[in-house]
């Protein structure tokens, strides 16, 4: 699943590591380690640590995010490009039954390992890829369409900053969707997550990628992220109008979509 981290962060201001709280700064380089470490085998691990369910989710994502032709859309930590393929293939379903110009894709990751792993897996004619900092975005002022960011956001060291860029890149009536981790409704659903999170994902890391220890910080990642709640009030804290959530597989992940308004 899809991961960046966020550089120039406030010195002194600190973050969460797994269960650790680390310097924002170090955050970034740790985070950025973990990625190097595991690119060359994210796509398979993803499949086997969630049984192919993220692919359903991701459909689930897309089709909220709904592409439109023309439209330019910002996927942050964007990785190898599962979900900017999606969004290339469904813009340009939607041109081809209702005209209009071509849509433009863009894949931004802060791990050039992680793009580079999906420049070799392939594009699409409407995808471009770049190298970039969630909180920072090379982008000017309302300048896209829509934006995503899927399984990502809970790796930057500072979440208020990163959603303030979305709402800065964004055009007015623009779109932001968030595909995450959070946390299941049902305690019975919780405490079977949480097992096997915790026993068998950094096991399977071990055996599949050779890396434990990445793993395990992805699987504590997910535990120190925000609630549903919690987060809608952060997104909508950074100024989004209008934001719903959708939990698929009973919490176990959740959209959050909010309108730049």
């Amino acid at each position: 699943m899809t991961d960046t981290a966020a550089s120039d962060a406030s010195s002194g201001k600190t973050s969460s590591f797994g269960f650790r709280d680390v310097d924002a700064k170090e955050k970034v380089q740790l985070v950025r380690g973990v990625f190097d470490s595991v690119a060359s085998n994210y796509d398979l691990m993803n499949d086997l640590m969630s049984a192919g369910v993220h692919r359903l989710w991701k459909d689930a994502a897309a089709a909220k995010l709904n592409p439109r032709p023309g439209e330019t859309i910002l996927d942050v930590a964007g990785g190898t490009g599962d979900m900017a393929r999606r969004y290339a293939r469904m813009a340009r379903a939607a041109q081809q039954r209702r005209g209009g110009d071509d849509a433009s894709v863009i894949v931004l990751d802060y791990n050039a390992e992680m793009i580079m792993a999906g420049v070799h897996k392939g594009g699409e004619p409407e995808m471009s890829w770049s190298v970039g900092d969630a909180m920072a975005l090379p982008l000017p002022d309302a300048s896209v369409d829509a934006y995503s960011i899927s399984f990502g956001i809970r790796n930057v060291a500072d979440i208020p900053q990163a959603l303030a860029e979305a709402r800065r890149v964004l055009k007015p009536g623009g779109r932001f969707l968030c595909l995450e981790f959070s946390r299941p409704t049902a305690s019975a659903l919780r405490k079977a997550y949480d097992a096997w999170s915790f026993h068998a994902i950094p096991r399977i890391g071990g055996w599949v990628a050779g890396d434990r220890d990445s793993y395990q910080y992805l699987v504590e990642s997910i535990r120190r992220f925000p609630d549903q709640a919690t987060f809608k009030a952060m997104i909508e804290d950074a100024g989004f109008s209008r934001v719903t959530v959708t939990n698929l597989s009973g919490g176990v992940a959740a959209i959050h979509h909010g309108w730049a308004i």
